[in-house]
């Protein structure tokens, strides 16, 4: 049997569109106010892309930042698997945008569609090419811009959103010494396929006349079954990741950032302290699949994760899905 190869994770990179959208701008349109998105989402504000900004732009720009952390040229990329559900065509996949945008000419590549859950999906299946020895160096991203499928006459999901990109590029941990990837899990329950979807689109349901004029082609979020099933999943991922390490051993929680008020419930279970949990969705919202990895990279940048300690990242999202991962730093 071949000697399996412990994953590092060699750099990090995010990107956040300049456009600023704060509550105020819901008030507008919406029956709601600052006060009442604040206290259910913990959002103050959020990022969508400019008009003729698109989802693989902002993919490029967050994983050149994380191939200069890294010190890797695009050229030595044997992979870039990009997880997104708001791709820049229904085909071809994004990540050969990316690719043919980076110049990664030795690399292939392939999108993955777990939602939410999307580029923790991407960090598990990314390091067993890694360590399984076929791939030396696989560059990973999430992004979304799901303020192009948002319909702005629902107060239930189009608050929740924002758009933006985070990168990391898995290596041999003995080439990088950082980001040790120890475990990883992956979920699903199909059974609750249609809490989080877009119901138009696909082949089920073809863009039609019909369905443009039923608005059927933007997000729809069942808010209360969400909200069971992220409190739940997501308290039971963080536990799974913990097993077997102390409390001690924790530098860092990085959770899907979904709602401040699930994530504040899903750590609470596990009796963890808030300076142990990092979270920018009152800055940045929902970024779906780029949640994770603009926040782990944010971690890294301000000094929020001790080298030695373990971060737990931890995700959900539409399908229904789940993943996790374990590292050390």
């Amino acid at each position: 049997m071949t000697q399996l190869r412990t994953t590092g994770i060699a750099g990090t990179g995010s990107y956040l569109p300049e456009r600023v959208v704060d509550n105020a701008f819901y008030e507008g349109i919406l029956d709601t106010n600052d006060e009442w998105i604040q206290q259910r989402t913990g959002i103050a504000q959020r990022r969508h892309v400019a008009d003729g900004e698109e989802n693989s732009h902002m993919c490029v720009k967050a994983a050149k930042q994380a191939l200069e952390a890294a010190g890797i040229e695009a050229a030595e990329l044997d992979l870039i698997i990009v997880a997104t559900i708001s791709g820049d065509y229904q085909m071809p996949a994004t990540a050969c945008l990316v690719q043919h945008a980076l110049g990664a000419t030795n690399a292939g590549a392939f999108d993955v569609q777990a939602a939410c859950s999307g580029f923790v999906t991407a960090l598990s299946v990314g390091e067993a090419f890694v360590s399984s020895g076929r791939f030396d160096r696989v560059l990973i991203i999430g992004a979304e811009a799901l303020s192009r499928f948002l319909d702005f006459e629902d107060r239930g999901s189009a608050i929740l959103f924002g758009d933006g990109a985070g990168a990391a590029v898995l290596t041999p941990h003995s080439e990088c010494k950082r980001g040790e990837i120890i475990k990883t899990t992956l979920g699903a329950d199909g059974e609750g396929w249609d809490h989080i979807w877009i119901p138009s689109g696909g082949t089920k349901r073809p863009a039609s006349l019909e369905s443009v004029a039923e608005r059927e082609h933007f997000i729809r979020v069942n808010g209360r079954e969400v909200y069971r099933f992220a409190v739940k999943r997501m308290g039971e991922v963080i536990g799974e990741m913990m097993e077997g390490y102390e409390q001690s051993e924790i530098g860092l929680i990085v959770p899907h950032q979904v709602n401040q008020r699930i994530i504040d419930a899903a750590v609470e279970r596990h009796n963890i302290p808030a300076e142990k949990v990092m979270v920018n969705i009152n800055k940045y919202g929902n970024t779906s699949a780029a949640s994770v990895p603009i926040a782990l990279h944010e971690a890294i940048e301000t000094g929020r994760i001790e080298d030695g300690k373990l971060v737990v990242l931890a995700a959900f999202g539409a399908g229904l899905t789940w993943a996790g991962a374990l590292l050390r730093w």
